[in-house]
């Protein structure tokens, strides 16, 4: 992709859907993910819940069954692992892997936490990059003209969100390459020496 990104870090573009807000109480349930270059490559896993609590409208939302997803969902540690070993497949040699999610304190709260909690490690170190934020500052408009509502007819027509966690991942990859053209487009160049 050249949307004038540094040449040493790979963006890519996660999403979940949990079985509630906060790790320490709900389960991570999904994680959708995928690259951004020209040959996307995707992740998705399902995790078996660690508990029982769930709030329901999050399982409407992303129409995940906890009785399912007991029976047929991952362990968590080797979702995981499963999770590392793409992310490092996926970044070539000397870059580092960017995290990058719509409203990425969320997505990114139950990645870190899980990562931590059963493999002591997160192969994105701290680097966490929000779309919301991103938007915010090209388009100038307040937090609350942030969500998608706004921003989904903008840059992705009259589709609409599915809480499926890679398509929504590839999704936000989408809206993310078309933000990072419309900067460049309000940036100056820099070579130029114009200011």
């Amino acid at each position: 992709m050249d949307a004038g990104l540094p040449e040493n870090e790979t963006y890519i573009s996660v999403d979940v859907e949990t079985a509630g807000p906060n790790p320490s109480q709900y389960s991570l349930l999904t994680i959708g993910a995928c690259t951004l270059a020209e040959r996307t490559s995707t992740f998705y896993v399902e995790l078996k819940p660690v508990n029982n609590n769930a709030i329901p409208e999050a399982l409407r939302v992303s129409h995940l069954s906890m009785a399912r997803l007991a029976e047929s969902g991952l362990e968590p540690a080797e979702a995981m692992r499963r999770f590392e070993a793409w992310v490092k497949a996926e970044t070539p040699p000397g870059q580092r892997p960017i995290f990058l999610a719509f409203n990425a304190p969320f997505d990114w709260m139950f990645v870190n936490d899980y990562f931590h909690r059963y493999l002591g490690r997160n192969p994105f170190g701290h680097a966490a990059l929000d779309i919301k934020s991103l938007y915010m500052g090209i388009a100038g408009v307040g937090w609350n003209e942030t969500s998608m509502r706004y921003i989904m007819p903008r840059y992705l027509g009259n589709q609409q969100l599915t809480h499926h966690a890679l398509r929504d991942a590839m999704d936000q990859a989408d809206i993310f390459r078309k933000l990072m053209q419309e900067a460049r487009k309000k940036t100056p160049d820099s070579s130029s020496g114009r200011a």
